[in-house]
């Protein structure tokens, strides 16, 4: 009994170590933010302050750099379409004929189903019901006792 209190308080102390080093991942990407806006925003004061030269050599640096964000995110959109095509495939050429073949299957147990239902089971049944009846029948004439009297 004891053994299984310790398993538990080793689970509990595991959760809290993992929501701990959580919350200290959250405060250093939430410090990392903040110090990134702070200096984008002196950038900018610094920007709008200096000479004509130097702000026309950063616009151009930023539009270099928004070009290549550009081409990156074409690049993504190419593959993201090639990965749906491939699954689009995948979904026509595969699982299409898993889904045929798995309704055929369930077509042929339905049907070895009511076979069995209609050949075998419902013959012993009625042969069942046509005993018991019997059965009562005798009991009532008085040929047979009842053996499930209660007490």
């Amino acid at each position: 009994m004891q053994n299984n209190y310790n398993i538990y308080i080793d689970l509990f102390m595991e959760k809290e170590k993992n929501s701990q080093s959580r919350k200290t991942a959250l405060i250093i990407i939430a410090v990392i933010t903040a110090l990134f806006l702070i200096g984008i925003t002196f950038g900018v004061i610094y920007l709008a302050k200096s000479d004509a030269q130097i702000t026309s050599q950063v616009r151009d640096i930023f539009i270099i750099i928004l070009v290549f964000e550009s081409f990156l995110i074409g690049a993504a959109l190419i593959i993201l379409i090639i990965q749906l095509a491939l699954l689009s495939n995948l979904l026509q050429n595969e699982i299409g004929p898993i889904l045929s073949s798995t309704k055929d299957t369930i077509r042929t147990v339905k049907g070895t189903s009511q076979f069995i239902s209609e050949r075998a089971v419902r013959p012993i049944v009625s042969i069942g019901g046509m005993l018991a009846g019997g059965r009562k029948l005798f009991e009532i004439i008085g040929f047979l006792k009842n053996n499930n009297t209660k007490e």
